[in-house]
């Protein structure tokens, strides 16, 4: 497949120009009639979230077909987008008046918009480009996560906003945050009713070009790798463009290129920032992996993967050797978004026997470990240790296998279609006043194609939570959002949990519109019999549970067996 972000805003007005100034081919040929029939701009925003704003929107397009409705929507969305992003960029030319924590919102708002307008073109240019030939069922799946990553961005900036900018800058960004949200839920609720149909697509899709079929990586959780890179990595491996991994284990992943990370002054880099800087930009994963190898030490250092650094393979030596660490806070000034130790934009990110720590602690409230935004990105083997929201599984389609992960309130967060499987969920020790959450998923729209899915998992509590002599509550979740949707399957649910099973946000917030669910769970914790009675709240059966599968919530068939992680695609 081809990458779907851009490199530059330059190139981005090109295809702004090339797409949207030209004539585009109907989105009615060779489509499904029943989405070809001309209608209304009434009826086409019926289904919508904001009719009246929809009709607002369609009604200088007149009558046409609900699909070229739903092109022209994310037309307006591109224009809208690109407004906002230069409205962000003049307030930050005046941050040296601004206090720093706005700044920081700031920031986190360019960086978000920049991504809105990458995401909007790629999601033009598939609509234009499969137009003739309809939709394969990946291709809507592509546009619809991209369109459910857009509203997510424009949420994570508004909470960005609120929590630490200005008054001043609230007021000036407010207005046009809420309408270029309001024309993305239209946008991506036109999409969904033209593109996206309750059935998906059975059977395995074909791995995205220059992929390999491959199950048998075999990492080991203690450290030991059938792998082992020293300082002398060029003339152990001698690996050059296209060239293999020797080892029989790894042989069907493909490797460009290998670089060392190390602290005894052998290696090709002492730090992990430098290594991702020197990676390739905007490579198509035909080419293979760029691989880190980081080896054992703790790395002090805060580490960003930005969209153009595509398709990059990191592997330490194992946890609690190969660790990477921090301390940013939303105390401390930092935003939630930018507290995080380690962060992941580029696609296809893949991290394997590592761990990543937020040190902060309990008292500082939210600090972020690692914060994952990137599609088609796993992670193997990994620790993820922190309090208060430890992992930001932000957005896209993400997969963890035989990983730990360790923390208090709503530790695993985010609006992402995520898959975590054979992974053991700890619940550490809370501060007196607080209560332990192990889930916090933040769907803010129904069309939106993400949530939490925890299949064959252990949850349970934390060596020092366990040996605790008082009382610490915990729950399996609670709605951040309107519309959370977090699902347990065929995992152990110890005892710490509450019988109740899932905390409330706020009052009845969200408890008719969440979507909560549990499956084939065992442990002293997984009994339903007391569970919250709330409308959203249900007891699964097999076939409901099918589509939180990686086959079908990730498409994890298409994409995951390059990367050497092994998975199950269906119930165990």
């Amino acid at each position: 497949m081809a990458s779907r972000l851009f490199p530059s805003l330059h190139l981005s007005l090109f295809f702004f120009f090339f797409y949207f100034l030209l004539p585009s081919p109907s989105l009615a040929d060779g489509l499904p009639s029943s989405s070809k029939v001309p209608i209304t701009p009434y009826t086409a925003c019926i289904s919508t979230p904001f009719p009246n704003f929809c009709k607002s929107i369609l009604s200088s397009h007149g009558d046409s077909n609900l699909r070229d409705y739903g092109l022209f929507s994310i037309k307006r969305s591109l224009k809208s987008a690109t407004k906002f992003s230069s409205l962000v960029d003049r307030y930050l030319k005046l941050q040296s008046s601004l206090p720093k924590t706005t700044v920081r919102a700031l920031e986190d708002c360019h960086l978000l918009s920049r991504l809105n307008i990458d995401f909007l073109l790629s999601a033009a240019t598939t609509l234009n480009l499969n137009s003739t030939n309809g939709f394969l069922s990946i291709d809507t799946e592509d546009v619809q996560t991209l369109l459910s990553a857009i509203i997510t961005n424009q949420q994570t900036c508004l909470e960005g906003l609120q929590a630490a900018a200005a008054s001043s800058v609230q007021s000036g960004l407010y207005t046009p945050l809420f309408n270029d949200t309001k024309l993305y839920r239209v946008s991506l609720a036109l999409f969904t009713r033209a593109f996206v149909h309750k059935k998906k697509k059975r059977g395995r899709v074909q791995p995205r070009r220059g992929r390999k079929l491959f199950s048998n990586m075999n990492f080991r959780r203690d450290g030991v790798l059938p792998l082992r890179i020293s300082g002398q990595n060029r003339k152990v491996f001698e690996l050059r463009s296209g060239r293999r991994l020797l080892q029989s284990s790894l042989d069907n992943v493909l490797i460009s290129d290998i670089v060392v990370v190390g602290q005894d002054g052998s290696a090709n880099f002492t730090s992990i920032k430098d290594a991702v800087a020197a990676a390739p930009n905007n490579t198509d994963i035909s080419d293979g992996y760029f691989l880190i190898f980081i080896a054992a030490g703790v790395y002090e250092e805060y580490v960003s993967i930005p969209k153009n650094n595509k398709n990059l393979m990191m592997i330490g030596d194992g946890i609690n050797q190969t660790i990477v660490t921090g301390n940013r806070s939303f105390v401390d000034g930092w935003t939630t978004f930018n507290s995080a130790t380690f962060a992941v934009v580029g696609e296809g990110f893949v991290a394997i026997n590592m761990t990543f720590r937020n040190t902060a602690g309990a008292v500082k409230h939210q600090a972020v470990a690692v914060r994952n935004g990137a599609d088609f990105s796993a992670f193997y083997s990994c620790s993820f240790e922190g309090y208060q929201d430890t992992l930001y599984t932000h957005s896209f389609r993400q997969f963890y296998k035989d990983s730990d992960i360790y923390g208090t309130i709503d530790f695993i967060f985010g609006n992402a279609a995520v898959v975590f499987q054979n992974c053991n969920l700890y619940a550490r020790l809370p501060l007196p006043s607080q209560i332990n959450a192990f889930t916090a998923q933040g769907r803010t729209d129904p069309n939106q194609n993400t949530g939490i899915s925890i299949q064959n998992c252990t949850v349970t509590a934390a060596p020092e939570l366990a040996s605790f002599n008082g009382t610490a509550k915990a729950y399996l979740g609670r709605p951040w959002k309107q519309f959370s949707r977090t699902v347990y399957l065929q995992s152990f649910i110890d005892g710490l949990i509450d019988p109740t099973g899932w905390l409330p946000w706020d009052g009845d917030f969200a408890l008719s519109t969440l979507f909560y669910g549990e499956y084939g769970n065992m442990g002293s914790g997984s009994s339903t019999n007391n569970r919250v009675t709330w409308p959203g709240y249900h007891v699964l059966s097999a076939p409901d549970v099918s589509n939180f599968t990686v086959s079908n919530f990730i498409y994890g068939d298409f994409w995951l067996p390059a990367t050497g992680v092994p998975f199950e695609g269906g119930l165990l």
